[in-house]
């Protein structure tokens, strides 16, 4: 414990707290809460750490610290705290993404020292779906299988290059390709195809509790404007509402209006902003 600022390593024997604090807003920490669950906070399998910080014994905020750096229910105090906590170590982190306030805090204690970040993207809408879609679900949307790999993989390939602004396959393949494998064998992607053509893809990120989060939502450049993002996210929503959790979120970056439109027609509805870092 570092009797400065209340912040210790937490570990399976805190499972239970976190999953309290964390719980407290389960929508907005369902990657950490997702993160906690398939860990059970072993560093080992965290990849990195999760830091907490106490007031008199009670955990009070938490800091996810590995490829993405996650503040938990902090704020802007406790969020220059993990700052300067995870200024003592070395960074292995190459994003810094939650709810704004203590994002923006975080980074203006980090910055002098991390240095100039490659895209900071302030306030985007966190979005949430909890009833029955706005329209009517495209019933071409489905899970995806083995089989659709072939044409899935460029498809995640060219969604990711586009909204990060590099490839996800600089130093090779073998690991993005694992991933989306993955996703496909846990029926956490998802896809519409019209004939042998993908026109539509998104996935599940994480879920934990009562929430999911959706990332990768995609619609090929040629097949844009015909509607197929705001069916395609309804149908998604309805699936994993059926079979995986209730509640159905993403953020969007505030300058896509045309995803956020798409999104409002489906019935996701704006409940918090987040902001991400990128190094």
């Amino acid at each position: 414990m570092s009797t400065r600022h209340g912040v210790r390593v937490l570990g399976s024997d805190d499972l239970e707290e976190f999953g309290a604090l964390a719980g407290r807003d389960p929508v907005v920490n369902v990657f950490v809460l997702h993160r906690a669950e398939t860990t059970r906070l072993e560093p080992r399998w965290l990849g990195g750490e999760m830091w907490g910080r106490y007031r008199d014994g009670e955990l009070v905020a938490a800091c996810h610290a590995g490829a993405n750096i996650v503040p938990v229910q902090a704020d802007e105090e406790d969020a220059r705290v993990f700052a300067e906590k995870a200024l003592s170590v070395h960074r292995s982190a190459s994003t810094l993404v939650g709810r704004h306030e203590p994002v923006r805090a975080f980074w203006n204690q980090a910055a002098r020292t991390w240095g100039r970040p490659r895209e900071r993207r302030w306030l985007q809408p966190h979005l949430e779906l909890s009833g029955a879609p706005a329209v009517e679900p495209d019933p071409g949307v489905r899970r995806t299988t083995r089989d659709d790999l072939e044409t899935l993989y460029p498809a995640c390939v060219a969604m990711y290059t586009e909204e990060v602004g590099i490839s996800p396959e600089q130093g090779g393949s073998d690991l993005y390709r694992t991933r989306v494998a993955q996703l496909v064998s846990r029926g956490w992607s998802f896809a519409r195809y019209d004939g042998d053509e993908l026109v539509f893809k998104a996935e599940v990120a994480c879920a934990a509790g009562v929430a999911a989060q959706v990332q990768g939502v995609y619609v090929p450049p040629a097949h844009r404007g015909r509607g197929l993002a705001t069916a395609g996210m309804a149908a998604v929503a309805a699936l994993v509402q059926a079979e995986i959790a209730p509640t159905v979120s993403l953020y969007v970056n505030e300058w896509n209006t045309t995803a956020r439109r798409a999104y409002a027609r489906a019935g996701f509805v704006e409940t918090a902003r987040f902001s991400t870092v990128m190094f």
